[in-house]
């Protein structure tokens, strides 16, 4: 039975990886008869980028989709993160360090509140979250008409525009961040007991699991991710930006990004 369940696992695989060819393939004919060229360096470094700012989102939703929550707050996150650090640095090449750890302390709040709402209060976790992140919206609208604050130089150059080769800088720092969430999730712990929750919250309750803890991290931890994609967002436009985060669509993209390219756990595999 496991074994047939993880044959049809490794099938929808390779299902999203062939869909994934198709939808390169039809997109560098549409290219290629518009005259231009789909795998440029220019054109592949801005995929890149596009991909650094929506993965980071991702890789936070991925923590709660798998603890069998959701965040819907991530694009107000992300916006405003932009604009915590980029008014905190005003510019300032020595404000880069305190700004980025205001962003990502508010950022860390708002994703403690989300978990608290969720496990302590019991709220839906679609309401708790949609009904923080308008809450977020409601102070972006009032209090910003449109971009604010100035991204330090040296962030801009660094995180914002510089490569190593063909590659950002910003997409080795996903990298990165993609790398600390596998071994957070595959060699921890807490990514055991995350799973264990998503899986069934009250056989994992039975077996000492934590769930309420696990729960709370988990939405701490999307938050994070969600600040970081904001600070790289104020690096590649200079200054914050009230709107960037539901102008990208993050909060549905990120989903549609777990759900797609996520990994299909065999049930019974981790007993």
């Amino acid at each position: 039975m496991t074994g047939a369940l993880a044959l049809r696992a490794r099938g929808g695989s390779l299902g999203v990886f062939a869909a994934l060819a198709l939808t390169l393939v039809t997109g560098w004919i549409v290219v290629t008869v518009d005259g231009g060229q789909l795998f440029s360096l220019p054109t592949t470094v801005s995929l890149l980028h596009v991909a650094a700012g929506l993965g980071l989102v991702a890789v936070g939703q991925t923590m709660v989709i798998l603890g069998g929550s959701l965040d819907l707050s991530v694009a107000y996150v992300v916006s405003l993160s932009t604009l915590v650090a980029a008014e905190t640095m005003g510019g300032d090449d020595g404000a880069v360090l305190p700004a980025v750890g205001l962003a990502l302390a508010v950022s860390a709040a708002i994703g403690l509140l989300n978990g608290l709402l969720v496990t302590k209060a019991r709220i839906n976790a679609f309401i708790a979250t949609v009904g923080v992140g308008l809450l977020l919206k409601g102070y972006l609208d009032n209090g910003y008409d449109g971009p604010a604050g100035k991204t330090a130089p040296s962030l801009v150059q660094n995180l914002g525009y510089q490569r190593v080769g063909p590659v950002p800088v910003s997409f080795l720092l996903l990298l990165a961040v993609v790398a600390a969430a596998w071994f957070a999730l595959a060699r921890t712990r807490f990514g055991h007991h995350l799973v264990a929750v998503g899986g069934d919250p009250e056989v994992a309750r039975l077996s000492g699991v934590r769930n309420g803890r696990v729960l709370v991290t988990a939405h701490v931890l999307c938050s994070l991710c969600a600040g970081l994609a904001g600070i790289y967002l104020a690096s590649r436009l200079g200054s914050g930006a009230p709107r960037v985060g539901t102008e990208g669509l993050y909060d549905l993209e990120s989903i549609a990004a777990v759900v797609l390219g996520g990994r299909h756990w065999p049930a019974g595999a981790a007993v």
